[in-house]
Formats: C-alpha cells, sequence, structure tokens
C-alpha cells in the first residue's frame, strides 16, 4: 500500500499594528488519509521537518502502522503545554540543565513581579508580593490555540524591558520547543515564532584564539609533557571544561581512534553518568596531533591507587609505584584546573587570555571556517539542538575523520 503525499511551500502576508509587513512561511503536508479518506494537512515553519514528517507517515503506511494524527487539544493552555516539555526533559539533560529549564520556565507561564530584581527574587523566596510592585500575568494561561504571533511578540518586549534581553530569548526559544512537543502530541497548529525580537542590540562576541595562537599553544604543549595535554585537549577536541575533565582512560579508544564522550563533572569533583543533553553523548575522532599527546600522557598520567582512572587527575603527591607508576590520580575541581594549568600557559606564552569554554567557540568557528557541513560540526560539539544535528538517528559520527584531519590542518 503506497499514498500521495505533497510537500508546497505557502506564504503569508500580515500587516502587524505598527505598520510593517511580515511574511510568514509555512510547509504544509498534503495527503488524504488512508483510513478515513478525508483530506489532511499538517503545517511546519521549517521545510526539512515537513519533508521528515512526510517520510514517517508515507513509511508507516507502507508497514501498516499508521495511525490518524489524535483530535486536537483545543483546551492546552501554554502552562500544560510547557510543563508536559520540562516532563520530557527529565531524563534527557542533567538536573542542573534542568532547573535551568525550570527557572526561566516561570519567565513563559508567569505571573511576572513588576519591580527591581531585588524585589523579584524576595517574591521568589517568601511568596509575598513586595508593596509598591504588581504581579503581570504572562502567558501561562493563554490557550495554546489561541496564541497569536502578536502574544507571543508582546510578552518577548514585556521581559526585554523588565529581565533583559538574555532571559527573553532563552524563554523564547523554551516556549517554542514546548509549542513543537505539544504540536506533536496534540495535533495544535502552534502559532509562527516571531521574527527579528532583539534586532539591534550589539551581542557580545566571545574573545577566540587566532588559528596561528592556537598553533603557538599547541607547539608549547607538545613540549611541556606535564601539564600540555591539559590545555590543549579542549582546542583540539571541543569538549565542554566538564566533559574534560570527567573524561576516563576507559573512554579513550587508540584501536578506534576514538574519544567517547560520556560523562560531566559536577563542581564539587563527583562524576556524572550523563552529559548536559542527551546530544552531548558523542564520539570525537582523535587527530594525529591528540593521539601522540595522549600516548604520550598515558606513560606520565598520575595513577589512583597505581592504576589508569582520570585522564587528567589532580597530581595530587607523586610517589613510587610497583612496576614504575606514580601516585596522585585524584579529582580536579575547575578552579584548581584554571589557577594550575590553564592560565599559567596563556601567561608563559603571552597568549590573550580566553576562558577554556572558549577553546569550544575556537574548535567549532575553525571548523566551520574550514569548510565542514554545520550538521557534522554540531555533531563533533555535542550540540543539545536535534534539528540541525547531522545523523540525528545515531550516534555515530559520519565524516568526523575528515573534519578534524581539517582541524589539525588549520593549526599547522
Amino acid at each position: 500500500m503506497s499514498i500521495a503525499i505533497k510537500v508546497t511551500k505557502r506564504e503569508r502576508r500580515r500587516r502587524l499594528k505598527s505598520g510593517e509587513v511580515v511574511v510568514q512561511t509555512r510547509y504544509v503536508i498534503n495527503f488524504r488519509d488512508p483510513i478515513t479518506g478525508k483530506r489532511k494537512q499538517l503545517f511546519f515553519e521549517r521545510q526539512k521537518d515537513a519533508q521528515h514528517k512526510a517520510s514517517e507517515i508515507a513509511a508507516a503506511v507502507v508497514t501498516g502502522t499508521y495511525a490518524p494524527a489524535p483530535a486536537a487539544r483545543l483546551d492546552l493552555v501554554v502552562e500544560e503545554a510547557v510543563q508536559n516539555w520540562l516532563n520530557n526533559c527529565v531524563g534527557n539533560v542533567k538536573e542542573r540543565t534542568l532547573r535551568g529549564y525550570r527557572h526561566v520556565a516561570r519567565s513563559i507561564v508567569g505571573p511576572l513581579l513588576i519591580g527591581s530584581k531585588d524585589q523579584r527574587t524576595e517574591y521568589t523566596m517568601t511568596g509575598k508580593v513586595p508593596k509598591g510592585t504588581r504581579l503581570q500575568p504572562l502567558l501561562g494561561p493563554v490557550k495554546v490555540a489561541d496564541l497569536t504571533t502578536a502574544d507571543i511578540r508582546a510578552w518577548h518586549k514585556l521581559l526585554t524591558k523588565e529581565v533583559g534581553s538574555f532571559t527573553a530569548n532563552r524563554a523564547k526559544t523554551y516556549l517554542q520547543a514546548a509549542l513543537a512537543l505539544a504540536a506533536e502530541d496534540h495535533n495544535i497548529r502552534p502559532p509562527a515564532m516571531p521574527s527579528k525580537l532583539g534586532r539591534g542590540r550589539q551581542k557580545l562576541k566571545k574573545a577566540i584564539l587566532t588559528p596561528d595562537q592556537v598553533a603557538t599553544l599547541l607547539k608549547a604543549a607538545r613540549n611541556d609533557l606535564e601539564r600540555g595535554i591539559y590545555y590543549a585537549f579542549p582546542f583540539l577536541t571541543g569538549t565542554r571544561p566538564s566533559e574534560q575533565l570527567a573524561l576516563l582512560w576507559d573512554d579513550v579508544d587508540f584501536d578506534k581512534n576514538l574519544i567517547r564522550i560520556q560523562r560531566m563533572q559536577e563542581m564539587d569533583g563527583t562524576i556524572s553518568e550523563m552529559t548536559k543533553t542527551a546530544a552531548g553523548t558523542r564520539d570525537i575522532p582523535m587527530s594525529s596531533m591528540l593521539r601522540a599527546l595522549l600516548l604520550d600522557w598515558r606513560v606520565r598520567c598520575p595513577r589512583r591507587l597505581g592504576e589508569l582512572h582520570r585522564v587528567f587527575p589532580s597530581p595530587g603527591q607523586r610517589r613510587a609505584w610497583p612496576k614504575g607508576r606514580v601516585g596522585g590520580g585524584g579529582t580536579l575541581l575547575y578552579a584548581n584546573f584554571r589557577t594550575r594549568f590553564w592560565t599559567p600557559a596563556f601567561k608563559r606564552l603571552g597568549l590573550p587570555y580566553v576562558t577554556p569554554h572558549s577553546a569550544r567557540h575556537c574548535f567549532i568557528s575553525t571548523l566551520q571556517a574550514q569548510g565542514v557541513e554545520v550538521g557534522l560540526v554540531a555533531k563533533l560539539a555535542g550540540h543539545s539542538n536535534a534539528v540541525v544535528t547531522l545523523g540525528h538517528y545515531t550516534q555515530a559520527v559520519r565524516g568526523g575523520e575528515d573534519a578534524i584531519a581539517a582541524l589539525e590542518r588549520a593549526f599547522v
């Protein structure tokens, strides 16, 4: 059994109250339901999402697993949609990340205290409205089916004014994710997200080293047998600092030439057996430079009770062990990593100081500058945006070796 499905592009012009005319683009799946025989249309903001859904429907019809979409939940309100999204995140992201989601979600659902930052903190802690302030309803009680682009624009403008553009933009991203899940689970057509929000605001760019400066750093790392691997590693892998510090030697596969990122170190030094998001679990190919550094470091790396454990341990007290092994191998906290390994390298080499997380930005920017496909870059970096991550349905990194080779060429 087969089905005829078409994906068409539809543009709708709308005039805002300001007089500005905006064009809303939607991609529409058109098909006849094989069970009910009724003509159906599904709407998407992006062509790739529409094409993916069309492929899913066609495959379900061929395999006999197709089921019509459930009736739309027209009574679903934004507060419930956001809570459903938060519930869906449980187990897929770290608890610390989830706490951040929940905190920002309050700026979607509301109410918002109109007052100073200290007054909002007081209200959060006590539940009492400080004198001279008021509570402003937000989107929580609005039905998703009734929510409009204009409503979202007005809400974002209010948040930007009262709590800042950073929180407003994060809240918008989470709202978009919640509405997308509601559309998938409850067959509700969400409104288009407003465009050009926050335009004209100068966003500070994170300082990163140039390829020549990174080359200087890596050259020094090759000659720095005790500390070089600590500050070279993030430039060659794009890992987050918490991922680097949680890396175990069991995660380094010299046979397959891969590094498995599957853990994070918490602020107190404990290891969490999951990454920041589900997409953060990934394999990173080793460049020849990184492989040589790690092989050399494995010989010198401090052991825990005489056995290799952490790749980046605290040096500890070095003492003799049987068979020439050395002591140490304890937990290295992030603050100690910066003061003992990271900062001294920049001072010694006369390089402009950047944060450890900036090395990740440098990794991503360099790969893009070398022409590596953006989806592959996202996969190697472990971005949580599953839509743009290449190979969404597998943890394999196709083409990763070529990408890492391009990175190494940039630093030669």
